[in-house]
């Protein structure tokens, strides 16, 4: 890797844990499309093992505002999710899979935004494990489905909450993708190039999060979920 490749990948990394320290989600949809064209192999494992770390210290930041109850109940789906992700795939190219993901996440923002409310009841915390643990396992893209439970919530509740879910659930990602042989030295080794990028993104988040939370923090995750979903149908029909 040459070192404008690195310099590349400090700069994307960069800019994704800051958006993601700011509301809680964010770097796959930053940085895993931009990755792949680099080089396809910092997706999934690395940018997974990259987030991991990422996540572990926003939910360390803002632990005194984490939904354990929230966390229990959309693990329960993660799980499942992360199974199912992988029974499918060996039936269901992944691109078909991932399109129609994107296509429900944006049938998600249409209700949002026309007046309907996504509540964080048990049932619905599952069904939105569900979804994040296949997107997750099979796009790195795993936050949009929790982000719309959570959209009401104060910005805190939502970053410590959504990453809290985040560290238990790529872990058991990366555990899938290592039994398959997805996840060895080569892509530690990458995750580690993304570090710098991420720590420096994750600090300049602590500044940027207090300026989102005062009323923008809607309109912030909305707007990021609906980029995530047409993102993702366009780079699977382009």
């Amino acid at each position: 890797m040459s070192i404008a490749d690195v310099v590349f990948v400090t700069v994307l990394t960069f800019v994704g844990s800051t958006l993601q320290g700011a509301i809680g989600f964010g770097m796959g949809l930053l940085a895993a499309p931009l990755l792949i064209l680099l080089d396809p192999r910092f997706v999934p494992a690395p940018i997974l093992a990259c987030t991991l770390v990422l996540t572990l210290l926003m939910a360390y930041r803002e632990r005194h505002a984490i939904d354990l109850r929230g966390i229990k109940w959309a693990m329960l789906g993660r799980v499942a999710g992360t199974v199912v992700a992988g029974g499918i795939l060996a039936i269901v190219a992944a691109d078909t899979l991932v399109l129609l993901f994107g296509i429900l996440i944006l049938a998600a923002v249409a209700m949002s935004v026309s007046g309907l409310r996504f509540a964080p009841t048990g049932r619905a915390l599952v069904a939105a494990g569900v979804l994040s643990g296949v997107l997750g396992t099979v796009a790195a893209v795993g936050g949009p489905p929790l982000a719309l439970l959570y959209q009401d919530a104060p910005g805190a509740r939502i970053r410590s909450t959504i990453s809290g879910f985040f560290v238990v659930g790529t872990i058991v990602s990366l555990a899938a993708l290592w039994v398959v042989g997805r996840f060895g030295a080569d892509e530690f080794r990458l995750a580690l190039v993304m570090l710098p990028g991420m720590l420096a993104g994750l600090a300049l988040s602590r500044h940027v999060a207090p300026y989102v939370d005062r009323g923008r923090t809607r309109p912030a995750v909305l707007t990021v979920v609906a980029l995530t979903g047409a993102a993702i149908v366009l780079r699977e029909i382009l």
